[in-house]
């Protein structure tokens, strides 16, 4: 119990870093919700809620909270809304995202390496999260068997928005992706009449690896 006060505390002071940021306060609540120390390493704990990414093994990382946050909020997440992640890692930006969508809202996360697709379905559920599923699989070619979603989270760096993504994202839906190699963009992208793309800032990402990324 005093050790679970301990995180709390960081947590809190995590949230609080957070605000400056101008995360909404839906985000910060959720993020204060979220046992982060769950989803990642054990020998890790003491800095999981450093404003960091930390390694989680396979050359993958959990990303840094804020770029969690931002991510997010670029998608104005709702209750009862259908998402769909490309890059389970962990499970701690999925368990964020099923926290602002509640309940009646599910989360479809794809992960390529099996032994993370496992670590993150452990985490998930130690964390009590029941609505959201771990799929292992590429996550350029996206779950159309539950398409189309209504908000599309991308936590690695692609070449460009794979199609199949695009075509399982609703009309009205909007998608967040970072792109390019080496130098890396993050792109709200929106999918009206038309598809809008907009620039949100530099980011550093590992590689979306699959037929339609990087090889």
């Amino acid at each position: 119990m005093e050790e679970e006060r301990g995180y709390e505390e960081e947590r809190r002071r995590m949230v609080e870093l957070l605000r400056t940021y101008g995360v909404s306060e839906k985000v910060l609540e959720a993020m204060m919700h979220v046992k982060r120390h769950l989803f990642v390493p054990h020998h890790l704990r003491d800095q999981a809620y450093g404003d960091y990414p930390l390694p989680i093994g396979e050359g993958q990382t959990i990303s840094a909270p804020h770029m969690v946050a931002m991510m997010c909020d670029y998608l104005g997440l709702k209750k009862g809304e259908k998402v769909l992640e490309i890059g389970a890692g962990s499970g701690y930006h999925a368990a964020v995202i099923a926290e602002i969508i509640g309940e009646a809202g599910y989360v479809y996360a794809i992960e390529r390496i099996r032994w993370l697709a496992e670590f993150s379905r452990g985490n998930l559920k130690r964390a009590g999260y029941k609505h959201v599923t771990v799929m292992l699989g590429d996550g350029t070619l996206g779950l159309p068997e539950h398409a189309p979603y209504d908000k599309i989270s991308v936590t690695c760096a692609a070449p460009d928005v794979p199609p199949p993504l695009l075509e399982q994202l609703k009309v009205g839906g909007k998608m967040v992706i970072p792109i390019g190699r080496y130098m890396q963009v993050l792109y709200l992208i929106e999918k009206r009449n038309g598809v809008e793309r907009e620039r949100k800032c530099d980011v550093v990402f590992v590689p979306l690896i699959g037929r339609y990324g990087f090889h």
